[in-house]
């Protein structure tokens, strides 16, 4: 890809992140160290390493389920498409009914598990949020690429049924550590949930996934779920006295929980309306995190509820800070989730490119910040072809770059070779 735009430090960010995403790709075959950590700086051994990147801290020779599913998109924008399939199905094997239908949290490049993480197949890290994110970054794969393979392969099929079928029925948090399972991405917070705001808004999530799948039955399943989260589950409070997860023992918490908190509006759970807004206020009140990871989060929940001002404030945030040191060693910049999701968060933050490649649609709803006065990114990959995307405020302009691949846009057909330009569509929240 290439981009051009009125804003030299949009340049800077997104040719930084293109570079540095692209340094932690392996292609398959390499020869590589498996099982290093902090503890064992020079592994165990060998592998030979699957076509593959960097998802978790660089100093260990692997990729962990919540940073695979969060550098996705990232990473199919700068053609790594086949790592990303190989990467999910990995994960999809690995949740057994040994392991109780839990992927595995994390593996070596060479597939096997990572030893740090894995102690046996009843002692290993689990956070329930990555297991609905993967059934999401299949769909999302899907509409990116088109590729049949996320639909019809058994061992994906058999993980998105199983995951949203039986594992969603008996989810829940043992109130203990990691090795135990947990309902929460913050490993941090020491509170003892058995249900969290991340987890539910990941399920549905992944309901929405299901039917985006072609399992037109889980439409209604996303539905209910909303309602029953808006109108019982998180109580009567907003912003900061919202609930936002349930102990083992059945008490409400709210206040400010990290990942719990900043799920609900990134994946759309909450209602439109007053509750949201205010519920968005208090993330960007609050959302300052120890870890870089957490902060990654944040662009995509403001693009995607309409405010490119505040998502450009935490994506110059987070590109400021990457030569500060990481909470675990190295720099901030060195976290590969940094550079994969401003990779991303530029192309469909920004801009807003929204593709469907089975059906050969794309929707563009930019959402510009208001210092950005226009933004153009070519050679975004769509389904078997490319595209350029040029935004302004009052305009936007889509150029097919492909050679033999059509692709809707407005109803509009916009063949090999064509642009078209039109106004804006302007801000499309599709969260709330």
């Amino acid at each position: 890809m290439e981009i051009a735009s009125s804003s030299t430090e949009v340049v800077e960010i997104f040719e930084w992140a293109c570079r540095k995403a692209l340094s932690w790709a392996h292609t398959g075959g390499t020869i590589g160290p498996v099982n290093v950590d902090e503890t064992r700086p020079g592994g165990t051994g060998t592998g030979v390493y699957l076509p593959s990147y960097w998802a978790g801290y660089a100093h260990r020779s692997g990729f962990y389920a919540r940073d695979f599913v969060h550098q996705l998109t990232g990473a199919h924008l700068l053609g790594l498409d086949e790592a990303n399939l190989t990467m999910l199905k990995c994960f999809a094997a690995s949740a057994t009914p040994e392991h109780g239908h839990y992927p595995v949290w994390a593996f070596n490049f060479d597939g096997s598990y990572l030893a740090i993480d894995y102690r046996g197949p009843d002692r290993f890290v689990r956070e329930i949020p990555a297991v609905f994110e993967l059934v999401e970054a299949g769909e999302t794969a899907y509409r990116w690429t088109g590729d049949s393979v996320y639909v019809d392969d058994p061992v994906l099929h058999a993980f998105y049924r199983n995951t949203t079928g039986p594992f969603a029925a008996t989810a829940r948090g043992t109130g203990g550590g990691i090795f135990d399972g947990v309902a929460t991405y913050n490993e941090l917070s020491g509170e003892p949930l058995a249900e969290a705001g991340d987890a539910m808004a990941a399920r549905y999530a992944a309901y929405l996934a299901m039917a985006g799948l072609g399992h037109d039955s889980f439409a209604g399943e996303a539905a209910e779920l909303k309602r029953h989260f808006n109108q019982v589950w998180t109580g009567t409070g907003s912003g900061k006295d919202m609930i936002r997860g349930y102990t083992v023992d059945g008490r409400g918490v709210t206040g400010w929980g990290g990942e719990n908190s900043v799920f609900m509006p990134l994946k759309g759970l909450i209602d439109a309306g007053s509750r949201n807004e205010s519920y968005l206020d208090f993330v960007d009140a609050q959302g300052r995190a120890e870890n870089v990871e957490a902060l990654t989060y944040l662009p995509d929940v403001f693009f995607r509820h309409g405010r490119p001002d505040t998502a450009w404030k935490w994506m110059r945030e987070i590109f400021a800070a990457r030569n500060l040191p990481h909470v675990a060693g190295g720099l901030n910049g060195d976290y590969p989730e940094v550079p994969f999701t401003l990779v991303s968060q530029v192309v469909t933050g920004m801009l807003g490119v929204r593709p469907d490649a089975p059906r050969g649609t794309v929707e563009i709803h930019s959402t510009l910040p208001a210092e950005v006065d226009w933004l153009k990114v070519s050679g975004i990959p769509v389904g078997r072809g490319h595209i350029s995307v040029r935004c302004e405020h009052d305009a936007t302009t889509l150029v097919n770059m492909s050679a033999d691949v059509t692709y809707t846009w407005d109803g509009v057909p916009i063949r090999p070779g064509e642009r078209r330009t039109s106004d804006s569509p302007g801000p499309a929240p599709y969260g709330g």
